[in-house]
């Protein structure tokens, strides 16, 4: 059974940037990796990674206030809570936000061949990867032991 409130994150990979959390894509993940790097248990994912950026630049939330705020241990509800004390979005801006980082893609060539190459390694009949977000959920699922 996979501990949310500890992640280990060499074990199973994070919580999937599709998974929202107060209309918030990626926020579940966020939690995932920032208590797994609390914990000494962060594996190969990074926190304050790209993806991780595009929330903090969104929220004008700090990676290291959020990553202090984890690691006080609280649950979801009160991460949510507190990321919403902290970001003055509107509900409309949050949805918007949200449904744009699930598609984004990469915007320009050297992106395309960076993503190209990366599909040819860990699933090189897959032609249905359009955005970071379904390149991410196939080499989570890749590198835990699935068939792309």
């Amino acid at each position: 059974m996979i501990n949310f409130s500890a992640p280990d994150l060499t074990a199973h990979p994070p919580r999937s940037v599709r998974v929202r959390l107060g209309g918030f894509a990626h926020l579940p993940r966020l939690l995932d990796k920032a208590r797994a790097t609390a914990a000494g248990k962060s594996g190969a994912y990074k926190y304050d990674c790209p993806m991780d950026k595009n929330f903090f630049a969104f929220t004008g939330i700090t990676a290291e206030a959020f990553l202090a705020e984890a690691r006080k241990g609280g649950p979801d509800s009160a991460m949510l809570a507190w990321v919403r004390a902290n970001c003055r979005r509107l509900p409309a801006e949050i949805h918007a936000w949200s449904a744009w980082l699930e598609q984004n893609g990469p915007g320009g060539a050297p992106g395309h061949e960076w993503m190209a190459n990366t599909l040819k390694t860990v699933a090189p009949d897959r032609d249905d990867v359009r955005s970071f977000a379904d390149l991410l959920d196939l080499d989570d699922y890749t590198s835990f032991g699935g068939k792309g």
